[in-house]
């Protein structure tokens, strides 16, 4: 199945990706959570629970927020593995990434 991650930063600041089946062959979902995982701590995320506790989506948000915009407009080798982690992870035809509302739809 092909996948389209969408990263939005709010009005006419979304950008598109498609993943092919083919570029996610290889990667497993233990390996696309650890690279998620550590790019989180490297980024130096801050959980979104006032527990600690770290949500997948949670994760997912975070780590494209503070990333930030530039990597995604500029489809950079960083935005390209996070999409297909993120394709890898959800499984999902389209996601949408509202970095803006904090939603993953």
């Amino acid at each position: 199945m092909t996948n389209t991650i969408i990263v939005d930063f709010g009005t006419e600041r979304e950008y598109s990706f498609i993943v092919h089946p083919e570029d996610i062959q290889n990667l497993s979902k233990d390996e696309a959570q650890d690279w998620l995982a550590q790019e989180f701590e490297d980024l130096e995320c801050s959980p979104s629970s006032p527990v600690g506790k770290i949500l997948l989506v949670d994760m997912l948000l975070n780590v494209a927020k503070y990333a930030g915009e530039e990597r995604f407009k500029e489809r950079t080798e960083w935005a390209q593995q996070f999409v297909k982690a993120v394709a890898t992870l959800l499984k999902r035809s389209t996601v949408r990434i509202d970095v803006d509302e904090f939603a993953v739809a």
